[in-house]
């Protein structure tokens, strides 16, 4: 055990119900404890910025538990086994669960979501934070088992330039389907078909006004398939621009995540179309793919390496800056996975 060692951490302190998250969390120093029969001590790395984090500070009903004011912020992250009075980890391990947003994590015996990472020649192990982490896994087991798009069908995605998006409509295109993505910046629309293969791409800012219009502009016949991590007025203009029994997948809603900036998620207002269209939709949580993660790991690793899947990261430097890249997630203002680097 590091003894005297100080521990660097953001506190969750309140409720963000007036929609500012940052003055919801501070940074302070506290003293590690000293470890238990039955903990590990970890040294995180790498942690990931995820949408879904946002809905974890409310006090709302969620796939787990609200976090509670006062305890350490968390989410997935990277670290070293740095001590261990714990028979599943060793000192030197790798491991990839749900930690503090913190430097040191002290956690008992299944406390900690954490598995020990395999050692790949060419993967980063912030690579398991996106491409090969829960972001390149939701995209994997989204696509083929909830999406299953066929050689010919058109699948539409929003948020496509994000981590869960960009592999998404990747394996669409391998799986023979044509993909178009619906981006907030030219550039996010040039990456998305001149580096990941997207058949077309449309800014959704400079189209707002006629969303459906620039999505039938490039799918003429319709689509087939869409598959939604924002909602709002993005998913209304899908619902405008699908086929009839066209099917939806719901992954993400981040414009309903909480009371953004003082004021309420848009509604979702043409619910008509899924009568007169006959469409159907279904949903994705990762939380039951848990026990499958390797499955999607070994499939992806070929397509990661041979350039079959592309993908970026956006890394921040420094803990301290994790509150403020948080924001990141909900202006726009990253590209590709958003990491903190410890």
């Amino acid at each position: 055990m590091m003894e005297g060692q100080n521990n660097r951490r953001w506190i969750f302190t309140r409720r963000p119900d007036d929609g500012d998250v940052r003055a919801c969390l501070r940074l302070e120093t506290a003293a590690l404890p000293e470890l238990q029969e039955g903990e590990v001590l970890i040294r995180n790395r790498f942690l990931a910025m995820d949408p879904a984090i946002r809905t974890w500070m409310d006090d709302v009903p969620n796939y787990r538990t609200p976090l509670i004011p006062g305890q350490v912020m968390e989410g997935t992250a990277v670290g070293d086994v740095v001590a261990s009075r714990n028979a599943r980890f060793k000192p030197g391990d790798v491991v990839l669960g749900v930690h503090g947003w913190e430097e040191y994590s002290v956690g008992r015996a299944g406390f900690f979501a954490s598995q020990v990472l395999p050692r790949i020649d060419g993967i980063a192990c912030h690579h398991f934070l996106g491409v090969l982490g829960p972001t390149g896994v939701t995209a994997y087991f989204a696509a083929l088992d909830k999406m299953q798009p066929q050689p010919g069908e058109t699948v539409l995605i929003s948020a496509a330039a994000g981590a869960v998006g960009s592999v998404a409509g990747q394996i669409c295109r391998l799986k023979g389907a044509r993909v178009i993505g619906l981006a907030g910046t030219d550039e996010k629309c040039g990456w998305l078909t001149e580096v990941c293969g997207f058949d077309a791409a449309i800014n959704y800012h400079t189209r707002k006004d006629d969303l459906a219009e620039a999505v039938l502009e490039a799918a003429p016949h319709g689509v087939d398939i869409y598959f939604d991590n924002v909602g709002g007025e993005i998913f209304d203009a899908a619902l405008d621009a699908m086929k009839d029994h066209g099917r939806i997948t719901l992954c993400g809603f981040i414009s309903g995540y909480g009371n953004r900036d003082g004021h309420p998620a848009p509604p979702v207002r043409n619910l008509w179309q899924f009568l007169i269209k006959r469409l159907t939709m279904n949903a994705f949580l990762l939380t039951e793919y848990t026990g499958r993660f390797g499955e999607a790991i070994q499939e992806m690793v070929p397509w990661v390496r041979g350039g079959e899947i592309r993908h970026r990261e956006h890394i921040v430097a420094g803990l301290e800056n994790a509150a403020d890249a948080f924001l990141m997630l909900f202006d726009g203002r990253n590209e590709g996975k958003l990491i903190v680097e410890i």
